[in-house]
């Protein structure tokens, strides 16, 4: 590729107008700055706090009745400055519930009475006074001062719904995968206070990072697999099966762990008739399980940290009828390393990553549920984009349920760059179109709108697509070594937090060292028309001038293909940078002595919603 200078045509009043853009900020973020909990420099406050609960779950899970029996002891810590005179619960299950309102469909046979809550005590006394509305719980308590903690016990149950899948349910006969199957504790955080936000089964979640201690009873023969350790490895499988584990979480090559002979020999689990699975998860932002009878299970494990030698153990657990599993294995591991050591190259943050054959798309914590797909391309993107997930947003505590484009964008931007690593012929595509078709229309909604309040196409490409392109354009600006650092500054502040949207912006432009908000404000904060066209070029003395026109407001890359009269051809790419002083057209040099015949401009990863103006031939 040739070098290529670039000339912007702007007035000189731009670079003044470019240095004083300043974000939008809502008075909610305002008064955190005031009250010292975060700072524009993009680290924690400091005044920063968060609340945090330790869990001891006991779950007797009947997969036949699909009946989910509980008790939850908790101990929560207002480590806030507000005096809390109740306690808002997640009744995520009541999702399921007759009379819930709700944006997903949930088939009539699937709605039951919810959860039951049979006992309800505070620091060791009854309440009877709590009350339940539709997937929130308040619960009315002595008052809890700063600093001090409130245990609560609660004992409950309700039916796993077997159709109807969303996140969570049963996924065959013999296979579930439970997910949200607790009463817990809501965040209350310095910008919100209270998480109010009810589950529709549209948007996702938001957690605060807490201690699980859980207990799974289930009958025999079902092996279960969930977020964090196993502690009694020997006490559940039989012997061949703990040692095959021990074998995968210290080496590189794939072992069998379950496979069709232990399935047919009943050897797999301890043969009692009910075996009880102890598992322990610290600094995590939620707790989920699955169980079957019959699925395969092949594991590998990978160092994630030279630094400490840690490693990962990298888990498919499977139906053996579902023929694209037999690779997820590989391709889980493959991205595990790539996150690791290529992008956003930091150490995996847990001890294992565990894809589940299952009904859904979904991420949680050390666990994936994915449904079986068609093609090998579709399995390598849908295991690492939901893989990804493991950064943003548990190892960062993102509101998903406010800012969807804080997790699932940086999820979108995981698949595009790390689907080729593992298959070089693979160019993923995913959203580009449907983001340059609905620019500028009635769904094209700034990505600061609220998830909740996004509509038709936006509730789409706002969440993945726009926000995974705006990331990738400053990654191709900053540089490779620049955005890493960025990134990591962001990832060092926010790790075990909670970051909101101006604590993303802020640590992107310190760790940088540069002043993005030009960037951040259209991309973000704006709608607009995704457009580009070529809209002159011109021969000069030692070559060409290409004139480029933006006729939106968002900075989009140049991405040029070259025609010559001899037939040869070369392609010229321009970052972002191109637009950064605010001009609406920008000039590309072409230094050469061919003659040009023909300009085309445009890239897979480029949303263009006019392609009639991409193309110029030259007289």
């Amino acid at each position: 590729m040739k070098s290529i200078n670039i000339l912007c045509a702007f007035m000189l009043s731009a670079a003044f107008v470019k240095a004083q853009t300043v974000l939008p900020t809502e008075p909610v973020f305002e008064k955190t700055y005031q009250a010292g909990t975060r700072s524009t420099t993009g680290k924690p406050g400091k005044k920063y706090w968060q609340n945090k609960s330790r869990y001891d779950l006991k779950v007797d899970f009947n997969p036949v009745s699909r009946l989910l029996s509980g008790r939850v002891e908790v101990v929560y810590t207002n480590n806030s400055p507000d005096t809390l005179n109740e306690i808002w619960f997640k009744l995520y299950p009541n999702l399921y519930k007759k009379g819930t309102p709700r944006k997903s469909k949930i088939s009539e046979s699937d709605q039951g009475n919810g959860v039951t809550i049979s006992q309800l005590s505070a620091n060791g006394k009854n309440i009877a006074d709590f009350k339940v509305d539709g997937t929130n719980m308040t619960v009315a308590v002595p008052a809890v001062l700063p600093g001090k903690t409130i245990s609560f016990s609660i004992s409950y149950s309700y039916t796993l719904n077997k159709g109807s899948h969303l996140r969570t349910g049963q996924v065959d006969e013999g296979s579930h995968f439970v997910a949200y199957f607790f009463p817990r504790i809501a965040v209350y955080d310095d910008v919100d206070g209270w998480n109010k936000f009810p589950y529709t089964g549209a948007e996702e979640f938001y957690n605060d990072f807490d201690q699980f201690d859980a207990e799974v009873k289930v009958p025999g023969g079902y092996a279960v697999w969930a977020t964090g350790d196993l502690k009694n490895t020997a006490e559940v499988f039989q012997k061949q099966i703990v040692a095959r584990i021990a074998s995968a979480e210290k080496n590189d090559p794939v072992v069998d762990i379950i496979t069709p002979d232990d399935l047919s020999a009943k050897g797999v689990t301890q043969p009692n008739a009910f075996n009880t699975f102890k598992f322990e998860a610290s600094n995590v932002t939620d707790f989920v399980f699955a169980v079957s009878d019959h699925y395969l299970w092949k594991s590998s494990s990978l160092m994630v940290d030279p630094k400490t030698k840690r490693r990962t153990r990298v888990d498919a657990v499977f139906n053996p009828k579902h023929k694209d599993y037999y690779e997820v294995v590989d391709f889980a591991r493959k991205t595990v390393d790539a996150m690791s050591y290529k992008f956003p190259k930091w150490p995996y943050p847990y001890n294992h990553e565990t894809v589940f054959d299952g009904l859904d798309q979904m991420e949680y914590p050390m666990m994936v549920n994915d449904n079986p797909v068609d093609n090998r391309e579709d399995a390598i993107t849908l295991t690492d984009h939901e893989i990804f997930h493991t950064m943003f947003p548990f190892y960062m505590g993102i509101n998903e349920t406010k800012y969807g484009w804080m997790d699932e964008g940086w999820a979108t931007i995981g698949e595009w760059l790390i689907s080729p690593m593992i298959d070089s012929t693979l160019v993923d595509e995913y959203g580009i179109q449907p983001t340059a078709s609905s620019s500028g229309g009635k769904d094209d909604s700034p990505i600061m709108t609220l998830t909740p309040d996004l509509k038709g196409s936006g509730s789409f490409t706002n969440s993945y697509p726009k926000p995974g392109l705006a990331y990738l354009y400053i990654k191709d600006y900053l540089g490779e070594d620049l955005f890493t650092k960025a990134l990591h500054t962001y990832i060092k502040n926010w790790n075990g937090k909670h970051p909101m949207p101006y604590d993303f912006f802020y640590s992107m432009n310190e760790g940088s060292g540069k002043n993005l908000n030009w960037f951040w404000k259209p991309w973000f904060f704006e709608g607009g028309i995704l457009d580009l066209a070529v809209k002159a070029v011109d021969k000069t003395t030692d070559g060409y001038a290409i004139t480029i026109e933006n006729k939106g407001m968002k900075a989009l890359p140049v991405d040029l293909t070259l025609t010559y009269a001899d037939g040869s051809s070369e392609k010229m790419h321009s970052t972002i940078g191109i637009w950064e002083q605010g001009n609406k057209t920008a000039v590309v040099k072409l230094k050469t002595s061919k003659k040009l015949s023909k300009v085309v401009m445009g890239d897979v990863h480029t949303p263009d919603k006019n392609k009639g103006d991409n193309s110029f031939s030259v007289n």
